[in-house]
């Protein structure tokens, strides 16, 4: 019987381990031909290592799946330009691109180093741009050549971003901006044939374990071994990825939180609140009358991570 994404071939970004290596895995044995890319690096963007996404490839092809490894690097125009090639060259088409290639550098605002902030903004927010637009030039392409492109972009969010988190000035903006920049690419896009969405998913990977002597370990946190049902098990992800990157999924320019067994719908930014004075610019002397009680309006936020 022919997987869900039978035909399809897939570049999964970040997909060495934790959540992107769970998407790689599941993409594979729905029938995708999957580009496992992956740098290799540290939790904090430090060092490469070609095995990490290889030993992804194999496992794949143990299984009977089909794959390929990419180690560049994702926030490199040529880099991000060369993964593109690799699909095309490896499976002579792309269909469906995950952005979740990511890292962290936790640190209070005043105690934040320029390069942490630069380092975490380029893995997440230009490693989003960057493969999104190579992917994008090849399918505006084949649009404009009169071919029908059916073609899906999955972005990766976080609360951090969308809700704020403390220590994290650099990480969650990023994310934040990964968020928007999901909306606006499934606007621009559709025309040629392109669904983007954006997912915050929350897991058990090696991002989430508390730093050691200020550094974050290198392997997640192990998961229950009883088989019961383990709510962080980053594969819990990954199904609703699958289903965003099939052919016929009719969903586009969302964003969703996603753990365990749940799959949640955000609402972006809506106006609950106004003063207004109709074509009359007001003073400093009326807003401090009018204006205050913004400071005590009360937001329904529906944290669902916190259910």
């Amino acid at each position: 019987m022919s997987g869900a994404l039978e035909g399809r071939v897939a570049i999964v970004t970040g997909a060495g381990r934790g959540i992107g290596r769970q998407h790689a895995l599941l993409f594979a044995a729905e029938g995708a031909q999957v580009v496992v890319n992956d740098l290799g690096c540290s939790p904090h963007g430090e060092g490469s290592d070609p095995t990490v996404a290889q030993r992804v490839v194999e496992e794949i092809q143990a299984a009977g799946g089909s794959a390929v490894a990419n180690t560049d690097d994702v926030a490199d125009p040529e880099g991000a330009a060369r993964l593109v090639e690799t699909a095309l060259e490896a499976f002579g088409d792309l269909h469906v691109l995950v952005n979740n290639a990511g890292i962290l550098r936790d640190r209070m605002l005043v105690n934040m180093a320029d390069e942490d902030w630069d380092a975490v903004l380029r893995t997440h927010l230009t490693g989003h741009f960057l493969p999104t637009r190579a992917a994008a030039r090849y399918w505006r392409a084949r649009s404009k050549a009169g071919e029908q492109v059916a073609a899906s972009v999955v972005c990766t969010t976080s609360v951090s971003g969308l809700f704020g988190m403390v220590g994290q000035t650099n990480y969650g903006p990023a994310k934040s901006g990964i968020a928007s920049f999901a909306l606006i690419a499934a606007d621009e896009l559709a025309r040629y044939g392109v669904r983007v969405n954006a997912i915050a998913p929350a897991a058990a990977t090696r991002l989430i374990q508390p730093p050691v002597d200020g550094r974050l370990p290198d392997e997640a946190p192990p998961l229950p071994d009883d088989g019961s049902f383990a709510p962080y098990d980053p594969g819990h992800v990954s199904p609703f990825v699958g289903y965003l990157a099939t052919r016929d999924c009719p969903i586009t320019g969302r964003v969703f939180y996603v753990q365990g067994g749940g799959v949640h719908l955000f609402q972006p930014w809506a106006v609950v609140d106004a003063i207004t004075k109709p074509d009359q610019r007001w003073t400093i002397a009326e807003l401090e009358k009018e204006a205050a009680h913004f400071a005590t309006v009360e937001f329904e936020l529906n944290r669902p991570y916190w259910g």
